[in-house]
């Protein structure tokens, strides 16, 4: 692990992080609201206590309440996600992700699409 790389989530952990992600900052009743099987208060509380101990999580004081949310922007949090992706299972190849994402695609794209598509990828970066 490097410098400033927060350690590695559990599967619970992931769990956390993913609905701090889909929601928006929560407190210990709200994350036990999204929890399709939800442990008891203290388990959610420390849990979120070890994320943000692991610097996955911060927190803010809302009267009695903390309010939780993810140390890392979403933008961020996409682009560390996508980039262990293109290096696990694509040899670090966007275009092989992107042949990917559009054959998996339940909708077929419609010439604007392409259009917006086509442009952004000739105004990436170039490596």
């Amino acid at each position: 692990m490097t410098s400033g790389t927060p350690p590695k989530l559990s599967r619970r952990e992931r769990q956390f992080m993913d609905i701090l992600y889909q929601r928006g900052p929560a407190t210990v009743a709200g994350v036990m609201e999204a929890l399709p099987d939800p442990p008891s208060y203290s388990a959610v509380r420390a849990t979120l206590r070890v994320l943000e101990d692991k610097g996955h999580v911060m927190h803010t004081a809302e009267g009695p309440r903390y309010v939780y949310a993810p140390a890392v922007s979403p933008d961020q949090a996409r682009r560390t996600a996508l980039s262990h992706l293109l290096k696990t299972f694509f040899n670090g190849s966007a275009e092989q992700a992107v042949v990917t994402l559009l054959q998996m695609s339940a909708t077929e794209l419609s010439d604007d699409d392409i259009s917006r598509l086509a442009a952004r990828v000739r105004a990436a970066p170039q490596e």
